[in-house]
């Protein structure tokens, strides 16, 4: 992309909540960004959800606050279709003064997840399906949005209505040409169970890529839909009566040929696919702050109602946490269905990625595979609530061996400190903070 059209340009990295911390600079900066022009504090990856420092973390005064070195990613720069004047964003990623990885920022903690798989020879592939709901936001709470054609609210689900779609004919068309814009590959978009709620799917890549594009087309959502009169939003559980929004993950990893180490033919798949099943299982408990990062987050994980409750994994059952789907042995994967909407995407990727290669490098060997009800079965279950989970993560061996301790370190304080201030607002009004923010 010729960036000299433009006036300025956004540089931005993507902060623990997922959300994007950067500048905005002269279209200039451009011949110089990847010699270090762009500077910033490593605490701002770093805040919380309302953007405030972290008490006492030892990235701000007790290091000076010292700066760090953003570059450019190799995504490269990206339009900006939801704004009203041209522009373009240059997505970053931090490192120290000396040029190592900062990994307190998620995109690099997922790079260097996906180094332990390269050292093998090997290329993870990831697919995302992320669910979104379009919301009237402009009253005291938030409600389902009015149908364009006849300015009547959405009153109930309309599972894979084309006639829904049609009716957000102008918001989806310009979604559509926003994602072949910036090269998202977004694939079918469809009618969900909720009120207002829709699911993308977004194709197959090289992961790092994947989580990219997935922190790229929310920004896009959310963006376009305010320039259609509405809010969209990724929280896990916009309307306590009403589905939750979720964001599943399919992985599948390629050898040095090209070949799926998953397939061995047939339907089961192979041991590493097994080994690295056992190694998401064992993970998800300890790792429940990674896919329910917020406090509304655990409205969605109630059993029975679409989300993953329990550890567990089953072939072709979309009850279990981990779903093995059918289809041609070739493309054999594992599908991780227990995120919610409003995770990072980078974190959410370098967990269930480190934790499927913890199980490769151990050889552990999973629980047998459940049929049936998942929910009505006896399994280790997620964290019960946010402070559990946050107790969890922090303290978990398994998840020492996953993810590096800077990154559990610095985002335990950032959670407890959202935690905290969380609590101090009126639950009435937790939607106010969440709405556009995840």
């Amino acid at each position: 992309m010729d960036l000299s059209q433009f006036s300025t340009l956004r540089v931005a990295a993507s902060d623990l909540n997922g959300q994007m911390r950067g500048k905005r600079v002269p279209a200039s900066y451009a011949q110089k960004l990847d010699k270090g022009a762009v500077r910033m504090p490593l605490s701002c990856l770093n805040v919380d959800i309302w953007g405030a420092d972290i008490e006492d973390s030892p990235l701000v005064f007790e290091s000076g606050d010292k700066d760090g070195i953003l570059l450019p990613t190799d995504r490269g720069p990206v339009p900006m279709p939801w704004l009203e004047t041209a522009s373009a964003l240059v997505p970053l990623t931090m490192h120290r003064e000396d040029g190592t990885p900062f990994l307190g920022d998620p995109r690099q903690v997922l790079a260097g997840v996906l180094g332990r798989y390269e050292a093998r020879g090997w290329q993870v592939m990831a697919a995302t399906e992320m669910e979104f709901s379009l919301i009237d936001a402009s009253g005291k709470r938030p409600r389902p949005p009015r149908d364009p054609r006849s300015n009547r609210r959405l009153f109930g689900p309309d599972i894979l209505s084309v006639d829904e779609l049609d009716a957000f004919d102008g918001f989806f068309t310009a979604l559509y040409e926003g994602c072949v814009a910036m090269g998202l590959p977004v694939q079918t978009i469809i009618n969900e169970s909720g009120l207002g709620q829709f699911e993308v799917t977004l194709n197959h890549q090289a992961a790092l890529r994947a989580a990219d594009d997935a922190w790229l087309f929310k920004a896009l959502t959310r963006g376009l839909a305010r320039r259609h009169g509405l809010a969209a939003s990724f929280m896990a559980k916009p309307y306590a009566d009403d589905a939750g929004n979720g964001m599943h993950v399919h992985f599948s990893v390629l050898d040095r040929d090209g070949r799926n180490v998953f397939d061995n033919g047939g339907p089961e798949g192979t041991e590493a696919l097994k080994q690295a099943v056992a190694g998401c299982v064992r993970a998800m408990p300890a790792s429940t702050l990674i896919f329910a990062p917020h406090g509304p987050s655990y409205d969605r994980l109630v059993p029975g109602a679409h989300a993953p409750t329990g550890a567990c994994w089953a072939y072709e059952n979309r009850t279990a946490a981990i779903r093995i789907p059918g289809g041609p042995p070739a493309a054999r994967r594992i599908e991780h269905r227990v995120a919610g909407g409003d995770i990072n995407p980078y974190l959410m990727l370098a967990t269930v990625l480190g934790a499927a290669i913890e199980g490769i490098d151990e050889a552990l060997v999973p629980p047998a595979p459940i049929t049936g009800n998942a929910y009505a079965q006896d399994l280790p279950q997620l964290a019960p609530d946010w402070g559990a989970a946050i107790d969890r993560f922090e303290s978990d061996a398994f998840i020492a061996r996953c993810l590096p301790p800077l990154l559990i370190e610095n985002l335990v304080m950032t959670k407890r400190q959202e935690f905290a201030k969380l609590a101090e607002i009126p639950a009435k009004d937790h939607w106010k903070i969440y709405l556009e923010r995840v």
